[in-house]
């Protein structure tokens, strides 16, 4: 498991790229006393001080500086009175941009996960930003935190992805025209109760 983790470099580059290769990679917590996780099933891309939807649209603040570093590491922040949102910083050290986790199939630590989350469902876990964020236990205490590292990391094991989709980013006022979510088809751990078109992801076409 060690050997195949994603490295450094992996996030060093074009963001929609990593985005859709994060896709069926495994992601592991370890929060001290268990491994927290699952493969990845769905993700937003967020690019730039151009993109209206980005933390960094308005330029470098002290909350999202951590973007503007280099790849590979953790930004989470807090939104709407109560959800933590996970995201892995991309691109090269100055660029801001980054991609937000949005749905994970637990595999390990399950029963923590469950308990976390204060729901037995399997599929409702980690179906959705805040739900992930929340099954992990991870807050802004772990902002910052090297994904390359021990204790927060992902890996490859080789698992057949399936069709990979994607759609406008979900509740957007701005930068909705975007179609940088992606997802993987007809997987039961993808967010819900969205309108969307499913557009077959290819991202060295026009995105």
């Amino acid at each position: 498991m060690l050997n195949s983790k994603l490295s450094r470099e992996f996030f060093s580059r074009p963001t929609l790229e990593v985005a859709v290769e994060l896709l069926g990679k495994v992601l592991i917590f370890d929060n001290g006393d268990e491994q927290l996780g699952g493969r990845l099933v769905e993700v937003e891309a967020y690019i730039g001080e151009d993109d209206p939807a980005c933390h960094a649209f308005r330029g470098k603040t002290p909350r999202n500086a951590i973007m503007y570093g280099p790849a590979g590491y953790l930004y989470v922040y807090f939104t709407y009175g109560n959800h933590y949102m996970l995201n892995l910083v991309t691109e090269n050290e100055g660029f801001p941009a980054a991609v937000l986790l949005r749905g994970l199939e637990p595999l390990y630590g399950i029963e923590k996960m469950r308990q976390n989350r204060g729901i037995d469902k399997l599929t409702e876990i980690a179906n959705g930003p805040g739900k992930l964020a929340k099954a992990l236990g991870i807050t802004t205490v772990q902002k910052g935190l090297d994904i390359t590292g021990d204790t927060f990391y992902l890996y490859d094991d080789k698992s057949s992805v399936g069709e990979i989709w994607r759609s406008p980013r979900i509740g957007l006022n701005d930068g909705k025209n975007k179609l940088w979510r992606f997802f993987i088809g007809n997987n039961p751990h993808v967010s819900k109760g969205q309108t969307y078109v499913k557009i077959r992801a290819e991202y060295f076409g026009e995105l």
